[in-house]
């Protein structure tokens, strides 16, 4: 969940939401072969598959490779190299409809707070009345101060919503990943609350104690501004009721998971807001412990459902591998992959030049438009933009020799999160990073609502 209302990820060093380094200034030496062509691009030219469209509703004939290369993966990350271009979020709408009608997909999850996808699975699942305005509503109430808070995902969920009415059989779902930031929902807290009064009503009482001080959380920007004992003193009393939550549950059952996993959403959020912003070794601790929460969550929701999803994030979260180790040292991607194996597919994207959304601060102010230049020499993506095709993806596990040794070197490459620009200079070994890459040509801003 990168950016939140205060949204969780404009705090970036303060809540640190995905702040993926802003793209800099390029030179490095490029490789090339004797007769003009680098060799790379050679070999990428052979595992290369044309994109004829970003737009869904385009056809899928261009994408039936692609399908092959997701072949059984229950989990598909879909990373975007920024947080606010038009391409990328069209691009992973038309991806996920194709991966729900042919390969049976059922969720597409994404880097906000998880009761923030809750909102939105309701109204997938439930919501009434007129289609378009009632998916903007729900876009603009949940995603608001967020780089998603655009056209691009009013179109992604009025799609899902249209899909559920015409197939009730077969819904599909809507999943937040990420920890309660900007704020934790007083639905997260009832659903714990409720499942412990209907079940067990004697244990009512110590779970109202053990909560007290901890909800409501509405402003988890603000509360980073308290004093880190008492921080640490909430994290561990959120730590003691989720302990208290699952000795409830001794028959298990649907309404038990669902509610510890309320819970446990609580415990990981006010763990994540034992942060100390000034010091790097805790927000290093915390970033890669926010990975963590999400893969987990993830996975959580992959084995309760039984369902395959398709995961957006950043390219520093869906890949196995960010363009800045020091903040994010290990990935959500990574995590995955420990916990599902090949049944965890990266994909990656890249583009060589155009507009992107962000911010001048990554505490404040508006997404506005940043526009850059073809990428220059050295870096990754001014050899990815030579090969034959404007737009394509390419299956790297298959990559010739020539090709692989190019794509395991770590080189400059455009990653914008939620400031631009910045003082880092994000370096990606592609190969290393991720299974497929997407590379486009050009790319514009995001649409606003």
């Amino acid at each position: 969940m990168i950016g939140n209302g205060k949204w969780f990820a404009a705090a970036a060093l303060a809540l640190a939401a995905t702040l993926a380094p802003a793209a800099a200034a390029y030179a490095a030496p490029g490789t090339t072969a004797s007769a003009g062509v680098p060799a790379p691009v050679r070999a990428l030219d052979r595992i290369a598959h044309p994109l004829r469209s970003m737009e869904p509703g385009t056809g899928t004939a261009d994408l039936h490779a692609l399908g092959v290369m997701v072949g059984d993966a229950k989990v598909v990350g879909v990373g975007e190299a920024t947080h606010g271009s038009h391409e990328f979020f069209a691009l992973k709408d038309r991806i996920f409809r194709y991966l729900v009608e042919q390969k049976g997909f059922t969720t597409f999850a994404l880097e906000i707070s998880w009761s923030a996808g809750l909102k939105i699975d309701d109204y997938l699942q439930r919501g009434d009345g007129d289609g378009d305005r009632d998916a903007r509503q729900v876009v603009h109430e949940v995603m608001a101060g967020s780089p998603w808070d655009r056209e691009e995902f009013v179109n992604l969920v009025r799609w899902m919503r249209d899909y559920n009415r015409q197939h009730p059989d077969r819904p599909v779902h809507f999943l937040g990943d990420d920890i309660g930031a900007p704020r934790l929902d007083e639905r997260v807290f009832d659903s714990v609350t409720d499942y412990v009064r209907r079940i067990h009503p004697e244990s009512l009482p110590r779970l109202n104690e053990l909560l007290t001080g901890l909800r409501p959380l509405d402003d988890a920007i603000g509360y980073l501004k308290r004093p880190l004992a008492e921080r640490r003193q909430n994290a561990a009393k959120a730590q003691h009721m989720l302990e208290f939550v699952q000795r409830q549950g001794s028959g298990g059952g649907e309404d038990f998971e669902f509610a510890l996993q309320n819970a446990r959403n609580i415990a990981q959020t006010y763990t994540f807001l034992t942060l100390n912003p000034g010091d790097q070794a805790s927000s290093t601790a915390m970033q890669r412990y926010r990975d963590q929460v999400m893969a987990e969550t993830t996975a959580w929701w992959q084995r309760r459902t039984g369902g395959r999803i398709l995961l957006s994030a950043h390219n520093g979260h869906a890949g196995y591998a960010a363009s800045d180790p020091t903040t994010y040292p290990k990935t959500q991607g990574s995590f995955l992959r420990d916990t599902l194996g090949t049944d965890y597919l990266a994909v990656g994207t890249t583009f060589d030049q155009g507009s992107f959304l962000s911010k001048d601060d990554a505490l404040g102010g508006e997404w506005k438009k940043f526009t850059v230049g073809p990428a220059g020499p050295g870096t990754n993506e001014n050899t990815l933009d030579q090969v034959r095709y404007r737009d394509y993806y390419a299956d790297l596990r298959k990559a010739p020799a020539a090709a692989r040794n190019w794509l395991d070197i770590s080189r400059p490459t455009y990653s914008v999160g939620t400031q631009y620009p910045n003082d880092k200079t994000p370096e990606i070994a592609i190969g290393r990073s991720y299974d497929v890459l997407v590379h486009l040509h050009t790319v514009r801003e995001a649409g606003k609502l």
